[in-house]
């Protein structure tokens, strides 16, 4: 089942990627290009040339989960970036999937006090 933790890392390959890779070839990937443990238990996120498909794998106690969304009709808000990976929150993941552009949607800051009075 795909229910992550709210504090899970999650991580964007940007640019393209060749969707007929599976667990195997991803895994290389965020191992070799992104230079990151796939075995860590963050979520990496792919997304092919047309915007259309999105994969999301991550390891999971003993072994790869691959998880894929495929659009009919409507197109991910996938960022432009020079960088090769990028973090976003587990929310701004939520709002990607549903069709938001995660990087303009803006939510109240989170405040944390150290005392009430």
């Amino acid at each position: 089942m795909f229910a992550p933790s709210p504090d899970t890392k999650v991580y964007l390959a940007l640019g393209s990627t060749d969707m007929r890779k599976a667990i195997n070839g991803l895994s290389m990937l965020v191992q070799g290009s992104l230079e990151m443990d796939p075995f860590s238990g963050y979520l990496f996120v792919f997304c092919n040339r047309r915007h259309t498909i999105v994969k999301i794998l991550y390891w999971d106690r003993n072994g790869f989960c691959l998880w894929q969304k495929s659009l009919q009709r409507e197109l991910f808000r996938w960022p432009e970036s020079e960088e090769q990976v990028v973090e976003i929150k587990l929310r701004e993941l939520r709002w990607l999937l549903e069709g938001m552009d995660f990087r303009f949607v803006s939510a109240h800051q989170k405040l944390s006090y150290t005392t009430v009075l």
